[in-house]
């Protein structure tokens, strides 16, 4: 339910701990802006010739794309979106720049050109209602790359040659109503395809793009065989797998006579997340997993070279390649840590000469900042749930007692909490809040079985794990039992509604940021484009019609009765995921019922705030309201 943009890390720093035996040090108050306003720089990326390097700056608030030549002071603005930030952006070559954004966060992406110059700025996509989707960019082709667009059925996307150049687009198959992805080889040649069928998933491939499409291989969506890109002689796939096995592999797939060849790398705890391969040199270089990090194997001397390399100036931190030159001579390297939102280098492989470009957030003094604790506990099913405890500056899991404490269910729901640096957490540890985070059933990583956990078990076993989560905290003495609130945005806003619902005694007051308050109205308005995946929904949340008491029972607006305290409710009025009647029907309930309801709508948002005056808007409210009610001024029950 979320867009990921993966990036290549490697696990490097050591957790420390902070806090003395006697007096609690803590940090200073940090400006509320500090945490939430726009990074000075941030998003880098190089020419493919390695002469150039862009990133996204401010401009009037809103994030815009910068080229400056590598040696040279002078910088080139070539955007100055004034609406909304730019969403995203690559190099198709050496003399363009490719961007998308939508309109006030309805998440239709219009693609968009520019010369590196800032002349001759074009819109290819400008087509109302519709999506547009980057499947290839064919770095090896120039002139063109890959899209989709929903265009011609709302509810599928069929792919696109474009000439970015001229212009002309043309489409290159047509999505018979089932095709959810299209894998092109090395050449820019569409040679393979999925497909959703209900609650299967299929694998279709062709020799040739004259040939007919054949079906190799047909699974139930318990079980995936994910393509990342075609063996560099284009006969076989490099896939991340979970075909009869638990926890997802790197595997090269037989894709003519559909069948696993070898598995190239698995981790027996973790599911493998992405690999990573040299275009130039044509060898796979590594594969990432996350444990309580993001972690790395390597294929290769020559990468885990690179990145000892790296480690000896850099290593106090954990490393990202966030962008290499087609030669594969230059480098952006970004760092970041659980404290810091880090800086970006520029490494010349042919110098070995690595120099600091910027700090994304200078402001930020990370020995101000908190650190994020991995911690585990178990469900009273007798499951392992792995998360994290941030603790206000000062405090350590020896001395932290009877804190009060933000619960912060993430999500997805299918996706994880990481470690690394959050704003959010920060900005709360900040202001005194421990902060809890969980990786209940359903969250990915952690294999298929665990994903699995989660079917149909929304306000139930999933809530218990946050529950159980809470209770471990309290007769651990960390919390204090009387000064508890449950805060969550998407998937967490529905937790955080399930928690005061049906935990009504566990949360002083909650927050609930684009969430679900009805499950049945949310499946009844998602977006067309969501239309093909409705019965894996239903087997993953519930059949409106087969399951409607189980749903009724999760559903937190059926249940409104049972909230009692005070809640603060935030909303984008173009969420296209989470739809603002989502939010308008709880707050109405409460406040038909006498609860205590503040309720923030911005109208330029969509599916959580991207404007840097609404994140104020909302971080402010939040302070205030938290303050309020869990406050170190409200005094602890005796």
């Amino acid at each position: 339910m979320k867009l990921k943009m993966p990036i290549i890390l490697i696990t490097i720093l050591l957790l420390s701990f902070y806090g003395c035996k006697e007096k609690i040090e803590k940090a200073p108050v940090i400006a509320l802006e500090n945490f939430f306003k726009n990074p000075e720089k941030s998003r880098y990326q190089i020419s493919p010739d390695g002469k150039y390097f862009s990133y996204m700056a401010p401009y009037e608030k809103r994030m815009n794309i910068f080229v400056q030549e590598r040696g040279k002071d002078s910088i080139i603005q070539l955007t100055k979106e004034t609406d909304r930030d730019i969403a995203g952006y690559f190099w198709p070559n050496n003399s363009q720049i490719l961007f998308v954004k939508d309109q006030g966060g309805n998440e239709n992406f219009w693609l968009y050109g520019v010369n590196i110059d800032g002349t001759n700025e074009v819109c290819y996509t400008e087509f109302e209602g519709v999506r547009t989707q980057i499947i290839d960019d064919l770095p090896d082709i120039e002139e063109e790359v890959i899209i989709g667009l929903n265009k011609r059925n709302p509810q599928i996307f069929d792919p696109y040659r474009l000439n970015i150049k001229t212009g002309e687009m043309k489409m290159i198959a047509e999505n018979p109503g089932n095709i959810d992805s299209w894998i092109f080889d090395h050449d820019g040649k569409l040679r393979a395809a999925t497909v959703v069928e209900g609650v299967n998933a299929s694998l279709l491939y062709r020799e040739t793009e004259t040939d007919e499409w054949k079906t190799v291989l047909t699974t139930s969506f318990k079980e995936s065989l994910a393509p990342s890109f075609f063996t560099f002689d284009n006969k076989n796939l490099i896939a991340i797998s979970n075909l009869n096995r638990d926890k997802s592999a790197v595997v090269e797939f037989d894709i003519a006579n559909g069948k696993e060849l070898k598995v190239l790398y698995e981790n027996p705890d973790y599911d493998v997340d992405g690999v990573s391969f040299s275009r130039k040199r044509k060898v796979l270089t590594a594969a990432t997993f996350t444990s309580w990090k993001q972690e790395m194997h390597f294929f290769d001397d020559e990468s885990k070279k690179l990145f000892d390399r790296l480690e000896k100036d850099l290593g106090q931190y954990q490393l990202g390649v966030s962008a290499i030159s087609k030669d594969e001579n230059v480098l952006i390297i970004r760092t970041y840590s659980d404290r810091s939102l880090g800086a970006y280098y520029i490494y010349d492989r042919e110098s070995d000469k690595l120099d600091k470009i910027t700090d994304v957030s200078p402001w930020i003094n990370e020995n101000d900042m908190a650190t994020v604790n991995p911690i585990k506990y178990n469900s009273r099913d007798g499951l392992t749930i792995n998360g994290y405890l941030t603790l206000p500056k000062g405090y350590t899991m020896e001395t932290a007692k009877n804190l009060p404490v933000v619960v912060n269910p993430h999500g997805g729901p299918w996706a994880r909490d990481g470690w690394g640096f959050n704003p959010e957490i920060q900005f709360l540890a900040n202001r005194g809040y421990a902060v809890f985070q969980m990786n209940f059933r359903g969250s990915t990583g952690y294999g298929k079985e665990f994903w699995m956990k989660s079917f149909k078990q929304w306000g139930k076993t999933m809530q218990n794990d946050i529950t159980d989560g809470v209770e471990w905290l309290i007769n651990e003495g960390i919390a204090d039992k009387e000064r508890i609130a449950i805060y969550g945005g998407s998937y967490g806003g529905y937790a955080t509604l399930a928690g005061v619902t049906f935990t009504p005694d566990l949360y002083a007051c909650g927050v609930d940021y684009v969430g679900v308050s009805s499950i049945f109205s949310w499946i009844n308005a998602i977006p067309a484009y969501w239309e093909p995946y409705r019965k894996m929904l239903y087997e993953m949340v519930g059949d409106p019609v087969a399951d409607s008491l189980l749903l009724a029972e999760a559903s937190p607006l059926f249940h409104v009765d049972k909230i009692k305290v005070p809640m603060l409710v935030a909303q984008g009025a173009n969420d296209p995921r989470v739809p603002k009647p989502e939010s308008d029907q709880i707050v109405e309930a409460l406040k038909g019922k006498g609860i205590a309801v503040e309720y923030i709508v911005k109208d330029n948002e969509g599916h959580g705030f991207r404007n840097e005056e609404n994140r104020f808007d909302l971080y402010r409210s939040m302070e205030k309201f938290l303050a309020q009610h869990i406050g170190d001024s409200i005094p602890p029950k005796k």
